[in-house]
Formats: structure tokens, sequence, C-alpha cells
């Protein structure tokens, strides 16, 4: 692994900086630089926790902090242990004990058994650029934390990256959420997975949200989320481009001779917009490219050469045609307006779930114009299934939407998130 020290850069420092603050060290701004602040917080914590109080965060320091970053320990249990007293070490419930390790029982502890034990924190934070890499530590977390969600993969992308997806209840009614199909729209993903963690700690609690029942919708519905469509193109986006990426030559020139991916990038690793790359209108989004400037591979709008030519595009198309979903959501930014249409396929029951939407998040109900109205996610699976399907943009800005907006971002979306499983 690197070795993180002063003057060190980069996201992993930024969810670093965002693990630390959490656990009570200020390491200063939550911004992925390791300055002066940063480094004082890392001596105290390896002071804290027995180790070398350097301030530099190599393999010892590192494997503790991931721990805090998993949410999670794993505890072997003692003579004298009772779930209350390890509940009280972890700053955790032992309700949290009991639904992460199924089986257990609290009255006849097991001496010498290993068993995981949640901290009394969140995994999933929203103050952070949100990374491949995180979402795939954050997913490890979550089902340790919660061994009754499913998590899975619908595919790879062009650079052999997991579609994951969650699977979130047992019930009938099944629906389905995706995000970040668009790179620089990665802030739909830490909504997405921020939904799921809440979601399953109310079910262990037996609680609602906003006045939903979770374990009833759990009952009665079946939730699957990809939070991440589009790996690559987030990575480039959030990391930069790398020397050993294989598309390094084609990716410059796609980009118009520049490096800087984080303001522009909006397609996948081989410059495919796969919101423009679904078997619905496909030829009317081609024919439109040249109006838009647009001539093959780049940062927007390219359709690919022909409907799911990428991977990304085509695992969702199978993960959608393998189950029965009754609606979809495609999340995007930015724009605050939910676009429900779809040429004159749209289902009649579409505007009435649009307005019911639109008056829990305060978005407003639009139309696509142009070539934004071809080859998208909900206009394809309205084409193929005459089910609602629903394209939502959050947030108002220009993208890349700053992850201040977080907050506002999901309390306007959360009680669509759990509307839609019910509707």
């Amino acid at each position: 692994m690197p070795i993180y020290r002063l003057g060190s850069r980069g996201t992993e420092i930024m969810k670093i900086q965002a693990v630390l603050m959490k656990i009570g060290y200020n390491p200063g701004s939550v911004d992925g630089v390791f300055g002066n602040q940063t480094e004082e917080a890392v001596r105290t914590f390896q002071r804290n926790n027995g180790l070398t109080s350097d301030g530099i965060i190599g393999p010892a320091t590192y494997r503790i902090l991931e721990k805090f970053m998993l949410g999670y320990d794993i505890y072997t249990i003692k003579p004298e242990d009772t779930l209350y007293n390890i509940a009280r070490r972890y700053y955790t419930s032992i309700n949290k004990i009991i639904f992460a390790n199924p089986g257990i029982d609290s009255y006849n502890l097991v001496d010498g058994r290993n068993i995981v034990v949640p901290y009394g924190i969140n995994v999933v934070d929203t103050n952070i650029n949100y990374t491949y890499d995180i979402l795939e530590r954050d997913l490890r977390g979550l089902k340790a934390r919660y061994p009754f969600i499913s998590i899975g993969s619908a595919g790879r992308s062009v650079l052999g990256r997991e579609l994951y997806y969650i699977k979130l209840g047992t019930g009938p009614n099944q629906v389905f959420y995706n995000g970040a199909h668009h790179a620089l729209e990665w802030i739909t993903t830490p909504l997405l997975t921020k939904f799921i963690e809440n979601f399953a700690n109310a079910y262990t609690e037996g609680s609602s949200i906003r006045g939903y029942n979770v374990r009833d919708i759990w009952s009665r519905s079946t939730i699957y989320i990809m939070p991440m469509v589009n790996p690559d193109g987030v990575d480039l986006v959030l990391n930069g481009l790398s020397r050993n990426n294989p598309f390094y030559s084609d990716l410059v020139r796609w980009n118009n001779g520049s490096t800087d991916f984080s303001r522009v990038w909006e397609a996948n690793i081989r410059g495919v917009d796969l919101n423009h790359n679904y078997n619905a209108l496909w030829q009317l989004s081609k024919e439109a490219e040249s109006q838009y400037g647009v001539f093959g591979p780049g940062p927007t709008r390219y359709s690919g050469p022909y409907p799911e030519s990428e991977p990304e595009t085509k695992a969702v198309v199978n993960f959608t045609r393998s189950h029965n979903f009754r609606l979809v959501i495609a999340y995007h930014s930015q724009g605050e307006v939910i676009y429900w249409q779809y040429s004159n396929l749209t289902p009649s029951e579409s505007l009435r779930i649009g307005e019911q939407f639109s008056e829990v998040s305060g978005y407003i109900l639009s139309e696509t114009t142009g070539i934004t109205s071809y080859s998208g996610y909900k206009d394809w699976f309205i084409k193929e299934f005459r089910r609602p399907g629903f394209t939502i943009e959050v947030g108002r800005g220009r993208n890349p939407l700053p992850i201040s907006q977080f907050g506002e971002i999901y309390r306007d979306n959360e009680e669509v998130l759990l509307l839609a499983s019910l509707v």
C-alpha cells in the first residue's frame, strides 16, 4: 500500500480526513491535502492506539484506520465478556452486534469465537469525493454490519471494475435505482449508498424513515440499487488520468489534447456517453450528434458505434431484463427536475407517479428536448416494458456539483426513494 505523509494529496487522503474527524480527531478541512493539522491528528491517533507517533500513515497505522473506514472490528470473545460490555467498549449497541452476527446467542457467548462488532459510527461519508474504491470499501463495511442485505455484480466495466448492485427487501414489488451513468455526476452515487445505509440501519432498529415503516417496505418490496454505472469514468474525473491507462493517448485526443478530465468528462473510458447508448431511438441520437459538435468519442453525447456497444450499458440492460421491475429511476445531476416521458409510449400512470415524486422532492416535472430525448436508460425501459421510468436530475449548478450540496440533495430525494418502492 502507499505511504501517506505531509504533502500527500488525493481522494484517499480525503477519506482518511473524514474518518479521523468522525472518530474525534480534527484533521482540519476535509480537502484531500495532508497538511500540518492532518499530520497532528494522525500523531494523536497513533499515540492513542499504541503506534509510533510519527504522523506518517504506513501499513500499521493504515490497518487500524481501515477498521474505522469499514465501520467494524473483528473481536474474539473472552470468558468474561457480555454483549453489553463489548457494545460499551465500541460505543455501539447490542442490537447492532446481534444483527451483524446472525445466530449469536447473547446469553451463551462462545469463548474464542470471532464476531463482527460495528463501531458506533456510520460507514458512508458524505463530505468527500466518492470514488469507486471508496464505494467498494463502503459496500464491504455495510455487508459486514448488515449481512441481511445482498450485494452482487451485474457485470464489469471496460477496465474490469465491478458494476455492483445491492438488494434490499424480499417483497414481490421490484424497483430499480441507478446512479452515475455520467462520470461528472458522481454525487448520485453517495446519494444511493447513503440511502442503503440508512435503510438497513432503520431495518435493524425497527424504525421508520419519514413516516415509512422500513420493515413493512422490506416485506412488500425489493429495491435493487446500482450506485455507479460508470466506474471508469468516475475514476477518471476524480483521480485523474493514469499513465498506465490503456486508453491514455486516445483519451487525451478525445479530450481536445487536455489531461484534465475533472470538469468536462461525462462518458465512459472509451468516450461513449452511456446514457445515449441504449436502444431507444438510438439512430436519432446518432443523427443529432453533429448538431452538438460531436463527431466521435469524447467527453459527452457520443452515442457509440451501435446501441449497447458498451459493457456497462449491456450489463444494465441484461440486469433489467433478468428482473420484473415495476418502475425504475436513473439518477443524474443537475437541475432539480424529473423527466418522465418517452415518445408516445409513456404509461398513463407515469404522470400521477411523477407528480407524487415532485411533491415530496420539490423538483419540477419536465420534458426532454433535442438529443436528450433519445437513447437514455429510462427511455429504453419505457419502450421495452411500457412501465414507468424516471430520470431525476439532482441539485443545481455546474457539474460536477460540489459535495457541499449533498445534504440538500439527500433531503430532497430520501422520500422519493422510499415512495418509489410502494407507489
